[in-house]
């Protein structure tokens, strides 16, 4: 499929999802979010594909926010479509069954930062700036930021991050549990692209049943997530990889694994 504000790029397995507006902060508007929402199904349907980085292009932002030439002009009713388009489209990553890393380069901040969030994981540049400023325009966040951050960083850091607007750096992201790791600049896009890596080394069922567990028990009472837990652990007991991935612990080999 071609991509109007998106590069998209398969490579070892290793999908690589661009956002292409450097000339507007990678801002996000009602195309980029169409074409997110494309990128998603793409990821989901080719088998080829075991996981994807989501990058920004240029080197100022992953994404700086919203496209606010489009916000000013909406009305109530439009906003809460967009809203809802926003949300089903990052809903759809956070869903995946494939791992996704965001490498997040620059500004990332309003629904920049509600799309890194909805990534299973997240690297930063050193020079990276997250935050919610959506306040600071009369509105609040619309693609999941007061879901998402309070459960990443806890209530009390993501209600003073989304109700004074304030922009942190890369290392007080990764202070509070926004990111996984900070890396030089340079570095970013090899060391997201070896923890995805090292992630698909793993067994490829196991590593879909993690993130379909984790998703799920999220939303659910204790004892139902703890019973969820189970069932995968006895699913994945029938599996080929788990004989192979055993063996091979007690032979002292690498394990092979084949997905089945």
């Amino acid at each position: 499929m071609a991509y109007t504000t998106l590069g998209y790029q398969v490579q070892d397995g290793i999908a690589t999802v661009t956002i292409n507006r450097p000339e507007k902060l990678n801002a996000l508007n009602d195309a980029v979010i169409a074409d997110l929402g494309a990128a998603a199904a793409a990821l989901e349907g080719d088998a080829g594909v075991r996981g994807a980085l989501l990058t920004g292009a240029g080197p100022k932002a992953f994404v700086a926010g919203a496209d606010i030439s489009e916000l000013v002009k909406q009305d109530p009713i439009e906003a809460k479509r967009r809203s809802l388009a926003g949300q089903s489209v990052f809903r759809r990553f956070e869903a995946l069954r494939k791992p996704v890393v965001a490498a997040v380069n620059g500004f990332c901040l309003g629904g920049g930062c509600e799309l890194a969030m909805a990534c299973h994981l997240r690297i930063a540049s050193e020079d990276a700036r997250f935050g919610q400023p959506e306040v600071k325009l009369g509105i609040g966040p619309g693609y999941g930021g007061t879901v998402r951050l309070p459960r990443l960083v806890g209530r009390g850091r993501a209600l003073e991050l989304l109700l004074t607007g304030e922009m942190i750096d890369a290392r007080e992201a990764w202070r509070i549990g926004l990111v996984n790791r900070v890396v030089p600049r340079e570095q970013l896009l090899e060391e997201a692209t070896l923890l995805l890596r090292s992630i698909l080394a793993q067994g490829p069922l196991a590593v879909q049943a993690i993130l379909e567990a984790v998703d799920a028990g999220a939303d659910v009472p204790l004892a139902q997530a703890l019973l969820l837990e189970a069932n995968y652990f006895g699913l994945l007991a029938s599996t080929a990889d788990m004989r192979e991935g055993m063996h091979a612990f007690l032979e002292k080999r690498p394990p092979r694994f084949e997905g089945r």
